[in-house]
């Protein structure tokens, strides 16, 4: 089976995280290992509770020591992921979880 890790940086996205999730859970992904790793980079707002009431299958999260910003946060997310294969996503949704599906079925030919 295909295995891959999605690594997704927040700051401050609360507004964003719960539909992004669902986005990325709706997606036909059942030929597939695959984690979802958020990095929260000390978020201000309510983004860590969300994420720690989050209850899916290969979803955690993980919480920065200090405010890093977003290039180190996809770094600490890679370096903890399980998978080789990283996808990244943005936090406030600009990049679209269907794409997810598109990507890999290039890079597992």
């Amino acid at each position: 089976m295909l295995c891959f890790s999605i690594v997704v940086p927040v700051y401050n996205e609360s507004k964003n995280i719960i539909n992004l999730i669902n986005e990325i859970y709706d997606q036909d992904l059942q030929n597939y290992n695959f984690e979802t790793i958020f990095v929260d980079d000390r978020s201000t707002d309510t983004s860590l509770s969300i994420l720690k009431s989050i209850d899916k299958n290969n979803f955690r999260y993980i919480v920065n020591k200090k405010n890093l910003g977003q290039s180190h946060s996809i770094y600490n997310g890679i370096k903890v992921a399980k998978y080789d294969t990283i996808v990244t996503l943005d936090g406030d949704g600009q990049n679209d979880p269907k794409d997810i599906l598109i990507l890999l079925k290039y890079f597992f030919k």
